[in-house]
């Protein structure tokens, strides 16, 4: 190996990171736009905010605390201080109301899509870039607020084609747990015992029930050899705990009964327990029943700065992935966080929302079925015959694209069939043929692709062949109005 050779990078890409392609980035437009359109109707308006904070900014709220950084993508700069990369569009939100509340509407109501960065072992379908789509309601303790998340993430999934009976929305209130903390001895102090706590019962989806009682006791080592430390609850504070992410029961009310007896006498269980039912009979008011929404005691989410209600989302069904089923796990999580923006300001301002995890969710669409891009977005190919005739071709493009349709100019040095087996690849619907013949002629030729394949795999008789409406004849002039309606026999 020559030191020319050696001196070669090897192309990769870094772990928990990923190449998207056309398909998948127009996939996950069309269905990014469906969420906005909703998100819009509620009377949520756009906002983005930048990908770097100061670290000091962000806090430390991630689920994995004790991961280097933080569990975040951090740097110094050049003035020594601090930034990071987002971990979620929450953190950014409270900073920005806190600089900007004086200009805001109060409540104010605001969505933001965009990638987010956490420092986490990537693993299936876990990947350390990733994008959200965050809703949030600023200035209000009113639960409408909250209930209203129920509202909007059930008509996103619907709207996309994820119907009742494909998905379930569970709601918690995190002050119903500091409840049962209470009622079990465990103090509010600075150790993060009860952060301990909170994480643990988070991975009761992953890790089941032993691997939640060895995380509340003494903790776990998992397959890997990785060691987490437990919360150190003893044997009789595990049984009650455990008891309480029993309480789940289809009837919303009955949940709200059997956690009332679990709090014992706590002022802040029973504040969660009355908020709970008061979401009840807004639930109720939306026709949001139990097969849309459970009240789960097991949902506390990860994130350490939620005060109150709390959500999240899953499908009711497994998808196949490299041929082996499995759960794609939460669509969406969110919940109140009334004492982030304090942080900056002093005063309590009192906020809630929820964030749609995009790339999951593509992967629920494509397992039934319904992640399709707009076809009609790919560009029509306009084929080269007369190499000196490059200012016509370039002309049929600028009519196209000044009609509004995608189109490009063949710019390879291959013969006919390759230029449409190009086009093929490209998944063009159209190609636009034009030779010698057709220029003295005064015409184009138009070849719907789309129909071409259709017809090739139903169409055996040559005669037959030579009949068939996939490729027509029209005036040059008449090449905008003939592209547009090929194009319609496919929308």
């Amino acid at each position: 190996m020559s030191d020319r050779d050696a001196a070669r990078p090897t192309p990769r890409i870094p772990r928990g990171f990923r190449d998207l392609f056309a398909a998948d980035l127009a996939a996950r437009r069309q269905m990014v736009q469906t969420i906005i359109g909703v998100y819009e109707r509620f009377g949520f308006e756009a906002l983005d905010t930048p990908a770097f904070e100061y670290l000091d900014v962000l806090g430390k709220f991630l689920p994995e605390s004790d991961t280097p950084a933080g569990g975040v993508f951090a740097l110094r700069d050049d003035d020594e201080q601090w930034m990071a990369l987002r971990y979620d569009h929450t953190a950014p939100l409270s900073r920005f109301y806190a600089q900007h509340g004086n200009r805001l509407t109060n409540p104010f109501r605001r969505y933001q899509v965009g990638p987010v960065w956490r420092q986490e072992k990537p693993g299936p379908g876990r990947f350390r870039e990733f994008y959200q789509c965050d809703f949030d309601t600023v200035g209000t303790d009113s639960m409408v607020a909250d209930a209203e998340i129920c509202a909007v993430v059930a008509t996103c999934f619907e709207a996309l084609g994820i119907g009742r009976g494909d998905y379930i929305l569970k709601v918690n209130n995190r002050k119903v747990l500091g409840g049962v903390l209470d009622a079990i001895g465990l103090p509010q102090d600075q150790s993060g015992g009860r952060l301990t706590v909170l994480r643990a019962i988070d991975k009761l989806d992953r890790l089941g029930e032993d691997g939640v009682r060895l995380l509340l006791g003494k903790g776990r080592m998992d397959a890997s050899g990785d060691y987490t430390r437990g919360a150190g609850l003893a044997a009789e504070q595990i049984e009650i705990v455990m008891g309480y992410l029993g309480a789940c029961v289809s009837d919303r009310q009955e949940v709200c009964g059997r956690l009332r007896e679990l709090v014992g006498g706590s002022e802040e269980g029973e504040e969660g327990v009355r908020e709970l039912e008061e979401i009840h009979d807004l639930l109720d008011a939306m026709d949001l029943g139990p097969d849309q929404v459970l009240f789960d005691p097991s949902v506390v989410r990860g994130l350490a700065y939620y005060t109150g209600p709390v959500v999240e989302a899953v499908l009711t069904f497994e998808v196949e992935e490299d041929g082996e089923k499995r759960e794609l796990g939460s669509l969406l999580g969110g919940g109140r966080y009334d004492d982030l923006v304090e942080r900056f300001t002093g005063e309590k301002i009192p906020a809630t929302g929820a964030s749609i995890g995009v790339d999951r969710l593509l992967a629920a669409l494509e397992a039934l079925g319904r992640l399709e891009a707009d076809r009609a977005e790919r560009p029509v190919v306009i084929t080269i015959f007369e190499r000196d005739r490059m200012a016509d071709y370039q002309r049929m493009a600028s009519d196209l694209r000044s009609a509004g349709i995608a189109a490009e100019l063949y710019l390879g040095k291959k013969g006919f069939r390759q230029q449409l087996k190009y086009a093929d690849k490209r998944d063009s619907p159209v190609a636009v043929i034009a030779g010698s013949n057709e220029f003295e002629g005064g015409t184009v030729t138009l070849k719907d692709l789309r129909l071409g394949k259709k017809l090739s795999r139903e169409i055996t008789d040559r005669e037959k062949w030579k009949e068939q409406p996939a490729q027509v004849s029209v005036k040059r002039e008449d090449l905008v109005s003939g592209v547009r309606s090929l194009l319609e026999r496919h929308s």
